[in-house]
């Protein structure tokens, strides 16, 4: 685990303003704490001594003392800086990373996750990223400081006294090598107790996702069961690392308060004997405790910070996969687009204004191949219909267009030969996805700001539901509605997008099979009146009223 990972000022440009601006602030720090050393010898010198000290009489204490004041309200000021500035960085760094790696999931797509855990990304973005606050707030700091302060306290104290600055600098760097001595054992704690977390959580998803499942076939005691282990485990690990940490605490503080301790052994003697006078005696071991410390407590606080560096380590993995993965994307073809034949039937929109054409496409996930190679034409204007068995690829075939599977074959408009821009497409899937909130709002959902409400009403009245209240409070997973609702405020929502963002291609899965038949026959009006705007409408579908109603059926794996 690296003190500081270069990726991370790759990843996040607010971690190199940070550093930037912790630098001077460390610097007017170590400044400050020179000052504070300062003042405080004059004082006591002056005292001690009862005569003038650097052409300051004894009645400039008043002074002395004034000085004194101000540097410690000045190292007072910049240690707070430093932590406010710690605190928004470290805000800003989370917001970029989670920013990065929501980018990379809807880059790379559904294959990209599967491969990674959809359990593992949302427990790296959310708990993960959140210990970054230790890291920015408590162990980064000390990190600048070490690097700012301690070389610069060591060169003030070789120039009032070689002898303690050459003690400093050879006893120093005992510290980073028994920090480096128990940061392997704190390693592997820590990448025991992040395995452990990782593993509960996804085996709570896995287990929430089946509640259904586990409980119809009495296997849920079983899942409680496992969880409750997964948590001990957990919390057996947890306990370890902080065990670690007291004792890696208490090794450093023992390493640095003897250096210290040869320090001033040294300077007492030489008093003593009269070869050091008092003022830089005093001047240098107050000086020296403070060259210490920044490297103390990186030891100290790297414990606080090992979750937090952790989840970014592996939130960097996951983005430079993403990054290996887009150069090995292999390049588009050229803009020549195959003539692929178009079904017959009547238009539904008197002007052809273009088409999507699929060349060959496939899909392969995990060695095994989820779709086999298919070829139509989608035109606007038009209903195309996709049909097939269960397991053939349908909704594989909608997440290839939309970009979220990796795909061998071409995807393209016939006019330009470029792939469909993610503006350019409004998407409906099998699940409705909906959220806490009002309708509207999960109509609305994406759009960003306040709802158009005529909008909203003329895509739910599309979606075969006009007679659902846009207003209405849903709960958490759309909560309030019945199945076919929710179907259709998830049509509703992809009409919507349509209506505002003026997309020029639906795709739409599944859109009736939680429907009656009076009610699928209204969504199916719906979907050719939006065709006749000169949409192309890819409907993935079981029910043979849509296939029936449609411009073009696209059989796909076999006899439907």
């Amino acid at each position: 685990m690296k003190p500081l990972d270069p990726r991370l000022l790759r990843h996040a440009s607010a971690a190199r303003v940070f550093l930037g601006l912790g630098a001077v602030l460390g610097l007017a720090q170590t400044i400050a704490i020179v000052a504070v050393a300062w003042f405080t010898t004059s004082a006591v010198v002056q005292v001690v001594d009862g005569r003038p000290v650097d052409g300051r009489p004894v009645d400039g204490l008043a002074t002395t003392l004034l000085g004194l004041g101000v540097s410690v309200a000045v190292r007072s000021l910049v240690a707070w800086a430093l932590e406010v500035a710690a605190a928004r960085a470290a805000a800003h760094v989370k917001s970029q990373l989670r920013a990065r790696v929501v980018r990379a999931v809807a880059d790379r797509g559904r294959a990209w996750v599967d491969r990674h855990s959809s359990a593992r990304v949302a427990t790296l973005v959310g708990p993960g990223l959140d210990a970054l606050d230790e890291y920015f707030a408590r162990y980064l700091p000390q990190l600048v400081l070490t690097a700012v302060a301690t070389p610069l306290l060591i060169v003030v104290m070789g120039l009032h006294d070689w002898l303690s600055a050459l003690i400093v600098v050879l006893t120093l760097p005992l510290i980073p090598v028994f920090m480096v001595l128990i940061g392997w054992t704190t390693r592997a704690a820590q990448a025991r107790q992040w395995d452990r977390l990782t593993r509960l959580a996804s085996s709570f998803s896995d287990a929430v996702g089946g509640v259904a499942t586990l409980k119809a076939f009495g296997r849920e005691q079983r899942q409680v069961e496992r969880i409750g282990r997964l948590t001990d485990e957990h919390r057996v690990e947890t306990m370890a690392v902080l065990r670690v940490s007291f004792l890696s605490g208490f090794v450093l503080e023992l390493a640095a308060s003897l250096s210290v301790a040869l320090v001033a052994v040294s300077i007492g003697i030489r008093l003593v004997e009269g070869s050091m006078g008092l003022t830089a005696g005093l001047f240098v071991l107050l000086l020296t405790p403070e060259a210490y410390l920044p490297l103390r407590q990186v030891g100290a606080q790297y414990h606080a910070a090992a979750d937090g560096v952790a989840a970014a380590e592996e939130v960097f993995e996951l983005l430079d996969d993403h990054d290996h993965d887009d150069a090995r994307a292999v390049p588009a073809a050229p803009p020549s687009i195959v003539d692929a034949p178009v079904a017959s039937g009547p238009r539904s929109h008197p002007v052809a204004a273009d088409a999507l054409v699929v060349d060959r496409l496939t899909v392969r996930r995990g060695g095994a191949v989820r779709l086999s190679e298919t070829s139509f034409v989608a035109e606007t204007g038009r209903v195309t219909a996709i049909v097939g068995p269960s397991g053939a690829g349908k909704s594989t075939l909608l997440d290839a267009v939309l970009g979220l599977e990796p795909f061998d074959g071409r995807v393209a408009w016939r006019t330009s030969g470029e792939r469909p821009a993610r503006r350019e497409i409004a998407w409906s899937g099998q699940s409705p996805m909906l959220s806490s909130g009002t309708v509207a709002e999960n109509v609305a959902l994406g759009d960003g700001g306040e709802p158009d409400a005529a909008a909203v009403v003329r895509a739910l009245d599309l979606a075969g539901a006009a007679g659902l209240d846009p207003a209405l409070e849903l709960g958490a997973g759309g909560e309030g509605l019945s199945g076919g609702q929710a179907q259709r405020v998830s049509v509703a929502r992809a009409l919507y997008r349509l209506d505002r963002v003026g997309s020029r291609l639906l795709l739409v899965d599944e859109p009736s099979s939680a429907l009656d038949r009076v009610t699928e026959a209204r969504v199916v009006a719906g979907l050719r009146r939006i065709a006749a705007t000169g949409v192309a409408v890819v409907v993935v579908t079981h029910r043979p009223a849509v296939s029936d109603a449609a411009d073009v059926v696209v059989p796909i794996g076999g006899p439907s």
